[in-house]
């Protein structure tokens, strides 16, 4: 159903149908089922940054609505640092500083923090692992009860970090696919806060562009290396650059290089086909659990974003993900397989031309090795022998 009039001020917005909403009511999806956005914000300035809040709300002045009271672990403010790969310098954003060990915690802190204010009392969502725990901790701090759905083979470290935080599990038998399904179902009963479908947490993730431009003195980086499963990182990346560019914070926006293991990659399969409609692509079970999803809630927008940058996309094998792994490792970085495939794609990006020499670029590492510990066990056990 559309509004009418357009709601004046911050609403949230169907892209998809042009149909707009109240910011104040607890909703995660439009009338028709569509995901919603937040509409369009004007941007702040370096002088609206809140120095003296070591985390990611010192950007709270470019959020939506006022949360004078966050649900905040101290999220964000993570370490950037400077690496050669392969004779270029980048600069890897190790998001597994966040509290729960993954960017998640960004998008988190700022949906818990607006369920809270609505009074939300308990919750429910699905998860391959790190948006579980992340939900699952913000709770614990909220006073909100949480049940997180998993599909079965989840990381045991990630089950137990949301067990360790207080939420219920429920294991649901087959795929990703199958838990998001089964979440949908349960959310007629109980509010469904969701780190795909929720507009606020990609209001949370897209304090990331927010603090690639602070840390690199209040610039923008030429190009932005992330992994996509669902496509938080580049939808949060997106609106924080767009906020700065509107703003005349920055000239222009960064190039989001995106990557996905070729073995689940269907957002790269559209953008290889020129087209924003779902394609048809093989799966395979992947290393890079995290990106483990067949079908994106917002697969048209985040492929729109990536296009709106002259960004460019990229599958990588998954040989080469394992060889990341090791290489980050060796560099001191202990980057989780999912993670770790953005590091991969640098290479690939280099060959097209798509990273340039003497440009700054970001790689964002999302989620740390101790989150994918039977995993990385396996990677790093000696020749035939225990890892321990």
């Amino acid at each position: 159903m559309r509004a009418e009039p357009p709601i004046p001020g911050p609403c949230y917005v169907d892209e998809r149908s042009g149909a707009t909403y109240p910011i104040d009511e607890p909703r995660w999806r439009g009338d028709d089922g569509a995901p919603l956005t937040v509409s369009a914000l004007p941007g702040i300035s370096r002088e609206e940054v809140d120095t003296g809040d070591r985390s990611l709300w010192r950007y709270r002045a470019a959020l939506p609505v006022r949360l004078d009271a966050p649900v905040s672990l101290g999220e964000g403010c993570t370490p950037l640092v400077e690496k050669d790969w392969g004779g270029n310098r980048v600069h890897f954003k190790l998001e597994w500083f966040s509290p729960t060990g993954s960017f998640k915690d960004r998008g988190t802190s700022v949906m818990i923090s607006a369920l809270r204010r609505h009074g939300i009392r308990e919750v429910i969502e699905d998860s391959s692992g790190n948006g579980g725990s992340s939900v699952s901790a913000y709770c614990a701090a909220a006073g909100i009860r949480a049940r997180i759905l998993v599909p079965e083979g989840t990381s045991p470290a990630k089950v137990l970090q949301s067990r360790a935080y207080g939420a219920q599990v429920q294991v649901v038998p087959g795929d990703r696919d199958a838990t998001a399904a089964e979440a949908l179902r349960q959310s007629e009963h109980t509010y469904y806060a969701s780190h795909n479908w929720h507009p606020f947490f990609l209001q949370g993730v897209k304090t990331l562009a927010y603090e690639l431009w602070e840390d690199l003195g209040f610039t923008a980086p030429d190009a932005v290396v992330t992994v996509a499963g669902a496509g938080s990182t580049v939808l949060g990346c997106d609106l924080g650059f767009s906020e700065l560019l509107a703003a005349g914070r920055i000239s222009r926006r960064p190039r989001l290089l995106v990557a996905q293991p070729a073995h689940c990659a269907p957002l790269q399969a559209s953008f290889a086909a020129g087209t924003e409609d779902p394609v048809p692509f093989e799966y395979a079970p992947t290393i890079a659990e995290g990106t483990a999803i067949r079908r994106p809630v917002r697969h048209p927008e985040v492929l729109r974003a990536i296009r709106r940058s002259g960004g460019d996309m990229a599958a990588v094998p998954e040989d080469a993900i394992v060889a990341a792994v090791r290489r980050l490792a060796a560099m001191g970085l202990y980057a989780e397989p999912t993670s770790a495939t953005a590091a991969a794609a640098i290479d690939l990006f280099r060959a097209r031309g798509a990273i340039r020499p003497g440009e700054t670029t970001a790689v964002v590492l999302t989620g740390s090795g101790l989150k994918a510990a039977g995993t990385m066990a396996a990677l790093f056990a000696p020749e035939g022998g225990d890892p321990r």
